[in-house]
């Protein structure tokens, strides 16, 4: 029995209690009572919302101290799925109430982890992210994340590492660089109109302005130049400006995309590259049916792992549905939850693989018209960068 779980369907005292009775059971009868009992314990108690979602409220003691999870479990050939982020650009902070109701989602969950400080870059991912086929943020860390293709029948999904890097393009050479992000020292940045309208960098590097695939005009120690909406823009500061500088010409032909470089078994194939929409996460919690936390690898910190948060995770079932869940902490009602235990939890629902998204004060489900779980901000619910939302499939 795995600690802090209260699943197992009799326990042997209970057999004993049941043995012990007067009341004359035969053993059919035995035998259906121990089924019921079973049921009442471990089934989940889901309630269709539309064609294709169902929705939970579960509660557990973990450890002695009481847990309250939101379950969405979703028929991916009813429901479609989609990233979007705050304020429909790379960077910025909004609601996952607010992103759901400007789309008219049935249902949402906060995603991807973010800058969070008062910059004017608060909101950029901090990790892989895809929208529509758009390449807006490069991998950290060759981390897990959620990759979604959404085809006229069906919605795939795909739970893998990635680790997609942006690419400038010269002939037959490219470039590595970051993507819609604050530009560092050294560095090489990719500004797409998804960004803001101007490229927010200081006077102290070179930005290139690209339209129609072609350097039309250079701009040495100046800073914040406009994006153009029919292209792009490559900005690079310090020695890597020195770089650029020595091989850029106006006119000179260029574009940009990206490369994912993760090693993978030869048994495994990557849909990055066909990815409609992906988000990034950390830790994988779940691959092929086995508990599988790979936070060494991917660089996180065993107390992030181990200290009972708030968490919001995804996982793909047996079944082929998709699930949702958040789970609430920092509360006397609840007091959330590690990952060992929230992976636990997620093999009991089914899971086969399974990751962890932004938890902590991000955690959020919206469902139907209203927040159902406990933010546990002070405020309420905290501002996130990107949320993953539910949509009714067209018929």
């Amino acid at each position: 029995m795995r600690a802090g779980f209260t699943h197992k369907c009799v326990t042997l005292s209970l057999r004993a209690k049941l043995k012990n009775m007067k009341t004359a059971f035969s053993k059919i009868g035995s035998f259906f009572l121990a089924f019921l009992l079973c049921v009442s314990v471990s089934a989940q108690d889901f309630r269709t919302v539309r064609e294709g979602i169902e929705y939970a409220e579960v509660s557990r003691n973990i450890g002695e101290k009481p847990v309250k999870m939101n379950l969405l479990r979703l028929d991916l050939t009813k429901v479609r799925l989609d990233v979007v982020h705050a304020m429909d650009a790379a960077i910025g902070t909004e609601t996952v109430s607010s992103i759901a109701n400007r789309y008219g989602a049935v249902a949402a969950i906060n995603a991807g982890f973010f800058r969070l400080d008062r910059s004017i870059f608060a909101g950029d991912s901090v990790g892989v992210l895809m929208i529509d086929n758009r390449f807006l943020s490069e991998s950290a860390n060759k981390r897990v994340a959620l990759e979604i293709i959404n085809l006229k029948d069906k919605t795939l999904t795909f739970i893998e590492k990635v680790d997609a890097t942006a690419k400038i393009y010269i002939k037959k050479d490219s470039i590595s660089a970051g993507i819609n992000r604050e530009r560092k020292d050294d560095d090489i940045v990719i500004f797409t109109d998804r960004f803001n309208s101007t490229t927010l960098t200081n006077p102290d590097g070179v930005e290139f302005v690209v339209r129609r695939n072609k350097i039309r005009q250079i701009f040495d120690k100046q800073g914040s130049i406009e994006i153009p909406s029919d292209g792009f823009v490559i900005s690079a500061s310090g020695k890597r400006r020195e770089e650029l500088l020595r091989l850029l010409k106006i006119g000179m032909k260029v574009s940009h995309g990206y490369a994912n470089s993760v090693a993978l078994n030869s048994s495994e194939s990557n849909m990055f590259g066909a990815s409609e929409d992906a988000i990034g996460g950390v830790p994988q919690l779940i691959k092929n049916g086995k508990i599988d936390i790979t936070w060494e690898e991917e660089k996180t910190t065993k107390a992030f792992v181990e200290t009972r948060h708030p968490r919001t995770a995804v996982a793909k079932l047996k079944d082929g549905k998709f699930l949702m869940i958040t789970v609430d902490g920092r509360s006397d009602a609840s007091a959330g939850i590690g990952l060992e235990d929230l992976a636990n939890l997620l093999l009991e629902f089914g899971a086969v693989d399974a990751m962890n998204l932004d938890g902590g004060g991000s955690t959020t489900m919206y469902l139907e018209g209203k927040i159902v779980n406990q933010p546990s901000d002070k405020e309420g619910e905290r501002k996130v960068s990107d949320a993953i939302l539910v949509f009714p499939r067209k018929k």
